[in-house]
């Protein structure tokens, strides 16, 4: 075959590939996915006639959305260019509060939302941190020792613990972990985590949250990650003093599983080894108003099911974009539609005349820390513990403790 003929076959060739490559790049996008004719917002439309599916689509009722969409609309609202219109504040923030209700993946939630999961892993995220920004003022730590002491007061008037500031605990968030990150979020329930710690109020509200330490540190050391602990060693959380309680000086404390150290200014239980009458009736009395931060998780879970599963973003700060905005909305939801969110019946609740505790919608595991030895505790941290172990025996004594530990 002579140069010219060779030539030619090559340029045969070009010109095949260079109309196979045309062909590819014909498609601006797959027709299905058009917004402005299939996406959810149309569902949405036919919904408002159905308000208990509105709710059960979005996690709430019509009105509290659209205060919602007012308030994050401009931190979320683009400009439209001359190529296409930009994916609308309704679109962004419907799409975000579906993943967060139903943790469905990206690939799935493109068949309702007309939106590409390119496109849906990014403005996720971007619309949660919007969410958390839009509602800051729900969920912040008290300054003052009277705001403290307000905590207390419903503790002590809802659950029978007096001086209580909260009660704490943590809950494993399952991840995919970053590439090679090897084991290192690798926790003792056998998946990759990062750790949710709660302070939580009487009233099932968040105190205080913190995200993002790796799964595999455990009991107190959760604690020592957070800025609330740097605040509680240097006694800069304004904190009151102690309170005076039927004639008895109490201490205001927090209160925590076994998971968490024993100090002056936090309560754990006694170990069932050396629980006596007394030690276990203090043991049912913090039990019962440490169950607040447990139905927290437990609400937390039911609502968002996207902490169920592992959530599926690699980039760990748009993992934390998600739970974040998930403690923001609780808040905001428990302030706005109490009974809506969160039924009497998802409530905890107590038969006194029998004994018998009815707990909330919680698992009785729902990924708690790992307790381990802690350091022995001081004398002083003792000393405090003992104060409530009498008062519960004696001026603070219930009628009904006594059939629960029986």
């Amino acid at each position: 075959m002579s140069t010219f003929e060779d030539l030619a076959a090559y340029a045969v060739i070009a010109v095949a590939i260079k109309k196979r490559k045309k062909r590819r790049h014909q498609m601006w996008k797959k027709e299905w996915l058009q917004r402005k004719r299939f996406n959810h917002v149309h569902l949405l439309r036919e919904l408002e006639a159905y308000p208990r599916d509105w709710k059960n689509y979005l996690r709430m009722d019509e009105k509290t959305y659209f205060d919602l969409l007012r308030i994050v609309t401009p931190l979320i609202t683009k400009q439209d260019t001359k190529m296409r219109e930009a994916i609308t504040p309704h679109e962004k923030l419907t799409a975000t509060l579906r993943y967060l209700s139903t943790g469905r993946t990206m690939e799935d939630l493109k068949f309702s939302t007309r939106i590409s999961p390119q496109t849906l892993g990014r403005i996720i995220p971007e619309t949660c941190s919007a969410i958390v920004k839009a509602l800051n003022d729900y969920c912040k730590v008290p300054n003052t020792a009277e705001e403290w002491k307000q905590i207390a007061q419903e503790y002590g008037e809802k659950w029978n613990f007096p001086n209580c500031l909260g009660s704490m605990d943590g809950k494993h968030i399952a991840i995919t972990p970053p590439p090679g990150s090897g084991s290192y979020f690798y926790n003792y329930k056998g998946f990759h985590s990062q750790v949710l710690f709660c302070i939580a109020s009487a009233n099932y509200e968040i105190i205080y949250f913190h995200f993002g330490v790796n799964g595999r540190v455990s009991d107190g050391g959760v604690l020592k990650e957070t800025d609330f602990n740097k605040k509680l060693t240097d006694k800069s959380l304004n904190l009151p003093e102690e309170g005076i309680v039927d004639g008895e000086a109490l201490p205001y404390v927090f209160i925590a599983d076994d998971a968490f150290p024993l100090t002056e200014v936090i309560m754990k239980p006694f170990s069932y080894r050396v629980a006596n009458k007394p030690r276990k009736v203090y043991n049912y009395r913090l039990s019962r108003a440490r169950r607040m931060v447990e139905s927290v998780f437990g609400i937390l879970a039911e609502r968002f099911q996207v902490l169920q599963k592992p959530i599926t973003f690699i980039d760990l700060k748009k993992v934390n974009s998600v739970v974040v905005a998930c403690c923001y909305l609780h808040n905001y939801l428990r302030r706005t539609i109490p009974q809506r969110y969160s039924p009497k019946d998802w409530l905890d609740l107590d038969d006194d005349e029998v004994g018998v505790s009815k707990p909330g919608p919680r698992t009785s595991d729902h990924m708690a820390l790992q307790v381990r030895q802690t350091d022995r505790p001081m004398a002083s941290a003792k000393e405090v513990r003992n104060k409530f172990v009498h008062y519960f025996s004696n001026k603070g004594k219930v009628e009904w403790q006594d059939r629960y530990i029986s």
